[in-house]
């Protein structure tokens, strides 16, 4: 049955489109490109604060940009590592922006960790109404439409689909880049999060555990401070999976790519399940403060 032409996945089945055969692409070079034993990325410190960029990500972030350049000229791209990039009208009379993460897992590939994906994704305003996650190493790719749902290799993604086991959730952390590691919000959240569940994942790239908890992998994530490009990719294709994604007081998550860090804690999970990991994150709050 072919889309109404208003309907959600007829506005944007082409910028869908063109988000996964670019990230497909970039995906490629990147998997062509590394080596588990490879010292040559060029790396170079990003900022003081222990991150890192290389070749790899400026030659998959090029790629990607000159894809969307190429069918959308007008529109504006803010890059992971090129920052923010006009359209050629100067970015005039345009909502639309491109979030690219061409290498998420930098510094997992450094040391030859083959845990790292591409995202890309098209807000219209604040709101993400395109996201795509594709794994280079496995060859997966997830995809989501606003108001049309998150699918997979597997077909439509649900989220975590068991109740929480005994033994405690399996659940995932991220923090941005920008807190210091002894910061006693973070420090404290973690160590709850720790003792409570059945295993705490890190895994230094987002956008994979993103998609992990849409295909229900994982029971729930939580995020303090976390990073801009990622997080609408991310956040789309599990709120298209069924997650309900909350603030760590447990009010509505605003958190954007253009907004302040402090707005980007969360906690994600399955409806069900959200009470007992706002629990953990009231906990955590509790102990910050002392």
């Amino acid at each position: 049955m072919t889309p109404a032409p208003d309907s959600p996945s007829a506005r944007f089945a082409a910028e869908r489109e063109l988000a996964v055969a670019a990230a497909r692409e970039a995906g490629a070079l990147l998997r062509s490109r590394f080596r588990d034993d490879s010292d040559d990325y060029g790396v170079r410190a990003k900022g003081d604060d222990g991150d890192v960029v290389t070749e790899l990500d400026t030659m998959a972030e090029d790629l990607i940009v000159r894809r969307i350049r190429e069918r959308y000229p007008h529109d504006r791209i803010l890059a992971e590592e090129a920052g923010a990039l006009d359209g050629d009208d100067g970015g005039r009379g345009t909502p639309r922006t491109w979030l690219v993460d061409p290498l998420d897992g930098s510094n997992n590939v450094v040391i030859g960790l083959p845990a790292y994906v591409v995202g890309i994704a098209l807000c219209v305003g604040d709101e993400a109404a395109v996201g795509v996650v594709h794994d280079p190493v496995t060859d997966r790719t997830w995809t989501a439409l606003a108001g049309c749902g998150a699918y997979g290799p597997r077909g439509r993604m649900t989220g975590p689909g068991r109740a929480l086991p005994p033994a405690g959730p399996l659940l995932a952390w991220t923090q941005g880049h920008g807190v210091a590691r002894d910061d006693p919000a973070a420090r404290a959240l973690k160590e709850v999060l720790e003792v409570r569940s059945r295993r705490l994942l890190q895994l230094w790239a987002p956008l994979l555990t993103w998609a992990m908890l849409a295909r229900g992998a994982i029971d729930g994530f939580v995020g303090y401070r976390a990073e801009a490009v990622d997080l609408p990719a991310g956040a789309l294709l599990a709120t298209e999976a069924g997650v309900e994604i909350r603030a760590l007081d447990g009010g509505p998550f605003r958190g954007t790519a253009t907004g302040p860090d402090t707005d980007r804690s969360f906690v994600a999970g399955r409806p069900d399940a959200l009470p007992y990991l706002l629990e953990l994150a009231a906990r955590g709050a509790a102990a910050g403060i002392r």
